[in-house]
């Protein structure tokens, strides 16, 4: 607390960034001695459209370029997660669905290498959709896919679950399966409505089903800095959240669905774009937070 009290104070001095706080700058991490167990974080708002599935890829691509080993499960029937990776949903064989579904099946039958150094990916499509129903009469079903990963957890550093638009059971597996919760939080006022229900539940999985869940941080997303709107919208989130909003806040730029269409993180399609930096920020800010080794 005093270290991070002390980090608060030599910042003081520093020009404003844009959540209206002292701009940190949150030094390169060293390199890791060796790799796992893993820190499994989830990527949860229950509203759609917010940057769940570009945060996760980004973020992962980020942590890997620091040399951290990413397991990225894509927890969306839409399987957007897999598709921004390059690999097509409707060719899958196998994908999470058949991790949750069977106990005997090993998770390293279902999980792809990709073109990025260091990030691996659990595949999802539209067969994901029936497990919400089918789980509903297991016994610790809410557990299931903590069981799956622990089995691979050892292999990789952070495992980053990109989560479907909602709060049912798929979330709360993942609650339960992660040691912390990111929440992006797109910079609009109608976003901010929600924020209140998904803490409520994140609350109740840390009460009911996993007592180390911890809030990692709320990101901002599609932040505009030339709106008032956007401006006073990240400002009441500070305001409500304090320090659990990241310093770090993602504009809004083309370069995004950019990189999406070109199967893609931003880091390697445009490296030295200011959305890029953002990420390899954020990166340096959730290492530096404790949020990943």
């Amino acid at each position: 607390m005093a270290d991070s009290q002390q980090r608060l104070e030599i910042a003081a001095d520093a020009p404003l960034g844009p959540t209206g706080r002292p701009a940190r700058e949150y030094p390169e991490p060293a390199p890791l001695d060796g790799h796992g167990p893993a820190r499994t974080i989830a990527m949860v708002n229950q509203k759609g459209g917010v940057g769940k599935t570009t945060s996760s890829i980004n973020l992962g691509a980020a942590l890997a370029d620091y040399g951290r080993r990413v397991l990225l499960v894509d927890f969306d029937p839409q399987g957007a997660l897999s598709v921004g990776l390059g690999i097509n949903p409707n060719a899958l064989e196998k994908s999470v669905y058949n991790v949750l579904m069977s106990a005997r099946l090993d998770p390293h039958e279902v999980i792809h290498t990709t073109s990025v150094d260091n990030i691996d990916v659990m595949p999802a499509n539209i067969d994901l959709s029936a497990a919400e129903i089918q789980l509903v009469g297991e016994v610790a079903r809410e557990q299931v896919l903590s069981r799956a990963l622990a089995k691979v957890a050892d292999e990789y550093d952070v495992i980053l679950v990109d989560c479907q638009p909602s709060l049912g059971l798929l979330t709360v597996n993942a609650l339960t399966a992660a040691h912390g919760v990111i929440i992006p939080l797109e910079t609009e006022f109608f976003a901010l409505r929600g924020v209140a229900l998904l803490v409520e539940t994140i609350e109740k999985v840390q009460d009911r089903l996993n007592p180390s869940l911890a809030i990692d941080g709320i990101l901002a997303t599609m932040f505009d800095g030339r709106t008032l709107h956007s401006r006073e919208v990240i400002a009441s989130v500070v305001d409500a959240f304090g320090d659990t909003v990241f310093d770090t806040v993602i504009s809004r730029t083309v370069k995004f669905p950019d990189a999406t269409v070109a199967a893609e993180p931003i880091t390697s399609f445009a490296p030295n774009h200011k959305g890029a930096d953002a990420y390899r920020r954020l990166a340096r800010e959730l290492i530096a937070r404790g949020g990943s080794p």
